[in-house]
């Protein structure tokens, strides 16, 4: 084991710096035996590190080589199975538990002790040692580990390795000098003994030698302590100077400590007295307010431009004066307080006489445009307030003053601001509302047209005219659909309104004319309100400091368009104002306040509208939402646009009752017994509304709720046609059915109306299905014993009999074909088909024109009954030269003569 542990130390750890202390044969327990070495290894490199490393012999040829190594640190628990019974087994707790059998039990207790003896020298964390022998587990030293500190015990470290073991390799220059000596011995190696007994001689003689030399020294030596008296005694004389020496320094030195004390007192009185300096600048160039801006504060005049000027720099002065940053300790000056109660006394004052003269000026501006109102109360036009703002907007950066510096008297400015102009744009606008519903009604108070209306916005006025150009074009027949829009808005007139009575009001009054006055006046009504209201938004915003923010709340264009007309509800209220969480919502209510009767104004104008024609509601729509959609434009969350929204909604539950009025009509309508049904007024109502539609919506955002109306009135307009053809007793079913569903496809295809491509086959179908029938119906059976006759020959072949063969049969032989025949000269056939004329011109109605397509279609009919009774005759009785007494050419000329003759 010794030359292995010798091979060892060479080849493996001496290249790597490290001392080999112990070694141990071990095998993997359990497994097949591979033996291998467990090394116990310290560095010799400071610091030191412990390491435990495997060594396995190669099996290519006799070296070792090194296979895995632990750190000693990383130890946990070195187990020896059984501290009693002698057992080769034991286990070692590094990251995982490694089981091994070493090759003998002394080798196994050699290494556990080593790695103990480690553990104590080495590591601060301590290994577990379990069912280990106490025997094994040495104290070390006390002495040695009390003495030596910690990092510093190279000395101590390597006794205690060679007390771990005693063997130690020779260095190279003993080696050397072992070489030498043997050299020069013959028997150095053959005879040991006497080599050895040599070297002792020679050790001896060489012992004896340095004593002697020790003793012929000794006189040398007493001459060299008599050179270190002298010498002891020139020390002493030298240190009496230096202490002469160091009481003369000392005295310096106290002068010099005295003078740099007086220099640090002259520094510091000058470092302080240059911060005191400083500090009072501070405060004298910040905390100091001009008399300029002192006089300005408390006499400026507050009417004129040059005065606003001056009291705006003094009040931006002293808010910067009053906000400056002061200095720890600067509040604790009785000047400092004295000069901050002075602003506080200026501000409150000024603040004070800036809320004075403002009320004044609001409440001035209040008479002010009272006195315009009698100029605009004959025009459809709001008073400018544009002077008005251009006049206070020089106010503005007072008003951020005193937002700033007094909260309270900016709230009640805001407060009295929106008192004053409530109540004079509730003047205005009542009394615009007033003439713009007597324009309405037509009954003007001074006599003047609504041609003389004046047009600000020359953009508006192309766009009704483009809207409304195709609408003069329209015929004078609307006057019956007038007068079922009066007769069925009667009946949901309410008492809101004095101005007009509405039963008193005959419907040739109310024309296309009427409705493009309707929708002009309607027009420059929104037209006026919406820069008024932008405009006030707009200095609301600059004079009181609040910034606007786009937003997507309020009812947008979309949720408008999806709600239905019943389930609408209203997003804003014109009561009590919401709780302002920011500046946008603080705009808002504002606006709420100033303008709370605009929304109110606006249903009232809807509903007489709405009274005047029900038709009205389609041009309220589409100026209302054209509007609706500019002001979402602009700003969604704006009180104009959510205003006009929530109006919105009225007039688009106006439009869906609207139709759902035509509905009731149509389900209500009666028909006279007496004479014939023709046309159904619903009917042409439904060309013309769609007709009148057509030109309003044309471009228009809302299309998709006219298609819905669209789809909803096609689909009744059908039911009722259907209903009112079952009930018809004058005119045959057939003749209701064909000629209004006629009628229903010309007007659908005159109109194209894309959403309604289907109703349009429908009604096409209908009509063709119908005039068949009643084509077939009305001509029935002209020679009526000439169809039994051969129905009975028909029925002959359909049981059997082969038709060259049904001439035989006694009931159908040539004779009695010949003298049914002879019953039908030409002359009757003519005669019945003039009654045939006649009836059918009974039955059909003038305005749709079509009596001589359905004569036509008969004409078709006869003639396809006749070569049926042609072709029987040739496959029934061939070569009988029996013919009909009238050919296909006298009914050509039958049919002729008769439409010309009527």
């Amino acid at each position: 084991m010794t030359a292995i542990k010798h091979a060892l130390q060479r080849d493996i750890f001496t290249p790597n710096d490290e001392r080999l202390l112990s070694i141990v044969n071990v095998c993997k327990a359990g497994k097949k035996k591979r033996n291998c070495f467990l090394c116990a290894t310290v560095t010799t490199e400071r610091p030191v590190q412990v390491n435990v490393v495997k060594v396995k012999k190669s099996d290519k040829g006799d070296f070792y080589k090194r296979q895995t190594a632990w750190a000693l640190r990383d130890l946990a628990v070195v187990d020896a199975k059984d501290a009693v019974k002698e057992s080769p087994e034991f286990d070692l707790h590094f990251d995982k538990v490694y089981k091994w059998v070493a090759s003998s039990t002394v080798e196994k207790n050699t290494f556990i002790s080593c790695i103990w003896k480690l553990n104590q020298r080495y590591l601060r964390k301590k290994i577990d040692f379990i069912n280990v022998s106490s025997q094994l587990l040495e104290e070390l030293p006390k002495v040695a580990e009390e003495s030596v500190p910690s990092g510093e015990n190279q000395s101590v470290a390597g006794g205690d390795e060679e007390a771990v073991d005693e063997y130690q390799e020779l260095n190279a220059r003993e080696e050397q000098d072992i070489e030498i000596m043997m050299e020069g011995c013959e028997y150095a190696i053959a005879n040991a003994e006497a080599f050895a007994e040599k070297l002792s001689r020679e050790l001896q003689v060489l012992d004896g030698a340095n004593i002697q030399s020790i003793m012929a020294s000794e006189k040398q030596v007493n001459i060299l302590m008599k050179l270190l008296d002298e010498a002891l005694k020139e020390v002493d004389q030298i240190e009496l100077k230096l202490s002469s020496y160091e009481e003369m320094l000392q005295s310096v030195k106290e002068q010099m400590d005295q003078i740099s004390e007086s220099n640090h007192l002259i520094h510091l009185s000058n470092t302080n007295n240059v911060k005191l300096l400083s500090e009072i600048e501070f405060l004298v160039n910040h905390m100091d307010l001009a008399k300029g801006h002192i006089k300005a504060l408390q006499e400026g005049d507050l009417t004129s431009s040059r005065g606003i000027e001056a009291c705006t720099n003094a009040a931006d002065a002293l808010l910067q004066c009053m906000n400056v940053a002061l200095r720890p300790g600067h509040d604790m000056l009785h000047a400092v307080k004295q000069q901050q109660q002075r602003f506080s006394d200026l501000r409150e004052q000024f603040a004070r006489r800036l809320a004075s003269h403002l009320n004044s000026v609001f409440v001035q501006q209040g008479h002010d445009q009272s006195s315009t109102l009698a100029q605009h109360s004959a025009e459809l036009t709001l008073p400018n307030h544009h002077p008005f703002h251009r006049d206070l907007l020089r106010y503005a950066k007072l008003m951020e003053w005193l937002k700033n510096t007094d909260y309270g008297k900016y709230e009640g400015l805001t407060k009295n601001y929106m008192d004053y102009l409530s109540r004079l744009y509730e003047r205005e606008i009542k009394d615009f509302f007033e003439v713009a519903k007597i324009k309405m009604t037509g009954t003007t108070r001074e006599g003047k047209k609504f041609a003389t209306l004046p047009r600000k916005e020359s953009a508006v006025k192309q766009e009704t005219e483009s809207l409304h150009g195709s609408s003069g074009k329209l015929t004078g027949s609307t006057s019956s659909l007038n007068k079922l829009s009066v007769q069925s808005s009667g009946n949901r007139r309410s008492q809101s309104s004095s101005l007009l009575d509405m039963g008193n009001m005959s419907a040739s009054d109310l024309d296309v004319a009427d409705r493009t006055k309707f929708d002009k006046i309607f027009e420059q009504v929104l037209s006026e309100l919406e820069p008024l209201c932008l405009a006030e938004q707009d200095f609301i915003s600059k004079f009181f400091k609040l910034q606007q923010h786009q937003s997507t709340s309020g009812t947008t264009m979309n949720e408008v368009e999806e709600m239905d007309g019943v389930a609408l509800s209203r997003l804003h209220t014109s009561g009590v104002p919401q709780t302002v969480s920011s500046e946008k919502d603080m705009i808002r209510q504002m606006m709420t306040k100033i303008f709370r009767c605009i929304e109110p104004e606006l249903n009232n104008l809807i509903a007489l509208g709405d009274k005047i024609d029900s038709f009205n509601s389609l041009y309220m729509l589409v100026k209302m939402s054209h509007h609706v959609w500019t002001a979402q434009n602009v700003d969604p969350a704006s009180f104009l646009s959510t205003t006009l929204g929530n109006v919105l909604v009225t007039v688009k539950r106006n439009f869906d009752k609207c139709i759902s009025n035509q509905m009731k009509q149509m389900d209500e309508v009666k028909i006279s017994k007496k004479s014939k049904v023709g046309i159904l007024p619903f009917v042409a109502e439904f060309e013309e509304f769609a007709a009148l539609a057509e030109s309003i919506f044309k471009n228009a955002e809302r299309r998709g709720d006219l298609d819905k109306a669209y789809i909803k009135l096609i689909r009744a307009v059908f039911d009722s046609v259907e209903k009112v053809a079952n009930e018809s007793q004058k005119t045959p079913r057939d003749v209701v059915m064909m000629e209004n569903f006629h009628h229903i496809f010309a007007t659908l295809s005159r109109l194209k109306i894309s959403c309604l491509e289907a109703e349009k086959k429908e009604a096409k179908q209908k009509y063709t299905d119908h005039l068949q029938s009643y084509v077939i119906y009305s001509l029935g059976q002209p020679l009526e014993k000439l169809n039994h006759f051969f129905e009975g020959v028909e029925a002959r072949v359909a049981q059997g009999i082969r038709e060259e063969e049904v001439s035989y049969q006694l009931a159908f032989n040539k004779q009695e074909l010949r003298k049914v025949i002879k019953e039908y000269p030409g002359k009757e056939v003519k005669k019945g088909l003039d009654n045939l004329y006649k009836k059918v011109d009974k039955h059909l109605c003038e305005e749709e024109n079509l009596l001589q397509v359905v004569w036509h279609s008969m004409q078709d009919e006869f003639i396809r009954q006749y070569k049926h009774f042609e072709g029987l005759i040739a496959r029934c009785y061939p070569g009988s030269g029996i013919t009909m007494e009238f050919t296909i050419q006298d009914i050509l000329d039958y049919c002729s003569s008769i439409a010309q003759s009527h």
